[in-house]
């Protein structure tokens, strides 16, 4: 008798999913949506209404349920209900469109009534400086879990996690490529708080983590990895390369200022490298192995719309 495999996930296509969208209403406009989109991306309202509305509800839906445990907790207790954020962790690889995702999701979910206090932040204020990296001979490999300054990433999660007012998170520059000094983002008792980046979905290997050690995947109460294929990802990043080469990269202040002048030869042949030595490394290594332990996955096509969605099993 063969027995088949069950998946740990509920598949939907992109009809099925949109269909639990339910009456969520429509509140971004064109408008809103050309302001939040990323560089080179084409995510469209069509998207918005199909695949982010309905995962807004879901997010909607989790954060009552959390809010409400809390309060439960508390009669329980006798105590004063703490107010305690809820936490969505995003993940996925350089320029699979993570950040455009983050970003309309701040902004439906802000929309919502029982939330109204929605931060976003990016895991690259966690990177160590510039003159760090190269001390420690690693410039190279930047975005790599080594880059970043991990302490400092747990301590403001569990801050964060903890109800603490005013939490400051160092600011990054992606025209400087690096750490901007004395500059910082106050994260003050959101009601929701939205963590986007390369590798917040790691814990380590089984075999060796200690038992008492804490990775940032501990402190999400719902986590998101954005998915498609390989080779789309590396077409999307040269396409951003040479969207960058035309814009921020004239700027004399840019770190990578010395690629505007380059060809379109050139410019392909220099962003192909960066992405097979760094970037296409760093995703295989580091980044697609930890997509599985998402609660929800957004496989992307070739055209860069989502065309399914994996909800993991309760």
């Amino acid at each position: 008798m063969m027995v088949t495999a069950v998946s740990r996930y509920l598949s939907f296509t992109r009809e099925e999913w949109a269909r639990l969208r339910a009456d969520t209403p429509l509140t971004l406009g064109e408008a809103d949506l050309t302001r939040l989109r990323g560089l080179n991306e084409r995510v469209s309202l069509d998207e918005v209404v199909e695949i982010y509305l309905p995962l807004s509800r879901l997010l909607n839906l989790h954060v009552g349920g959390s809010q409400a445990l809390h309060r439960t907790t508390a009669r329980f207790l006798n105590t004063t209900a703490a107010k305690v954020p809820y936490l969505i962790g995003l993940a996925g690889s350089v320029a699979v469109g993570k950040s455009t995702t983050a970003r309309i999701l701040r902004e439906l979910l802000v929309r919502w009534p029982d939330h109204t206090k929605v931060e976003l932040v990016a895991t690259d204020g966690f990177l160590l400086p510039t003159r760090v990296l190269t001390a420690r001979g690693i410039m190279q490999r930047k975005g790599f879990p080594e880059s970043y300054d991990l302490r400092a990433l747990i301590r403001f999660l569990s801050e964060v996690k903890a109800g603490r007012p005013a939490v400051s998170v160092p600011v990054y520059s992606h025209l400087t490529y690096d750490i901007v000094p004395g500059d910082v983002q106050v994260i003050d008792q959101p009601d929701v708080l939205i963590v986007e980046g390369l590798n917040i979905l790691q814990a380590g290997a089984r075999q060796t983590r200690d038992a008492e050690q804490v990775f940032a995947s501990d402190f999400f109460d719902f986590t998101i990895y954005v998915d498609a294929d390989v080779v789309d990802v590396r077409r999307w990043y040269v396409e951003r390369f040479f969207a960058l080469r035309d814009t921020a990269f004239r700027n004399p202040a840019s770190y990578f200022h010395r690629y505007a002048a380059l060809g379109d030869e050139e410019a392909e042949h220099v962003a192909a490298r960066i992405w097979q030595e760094i970037n296409e490394p760093n995703l295989l290594e580091n980044i697609l192995p930890t997509r599985d332990r998402a609660h929800l996955i957004l496989e992307k096509g070739s055209d860069h719309a989502v065309r399914r969605v994996r909800l993991r099993r309760l």
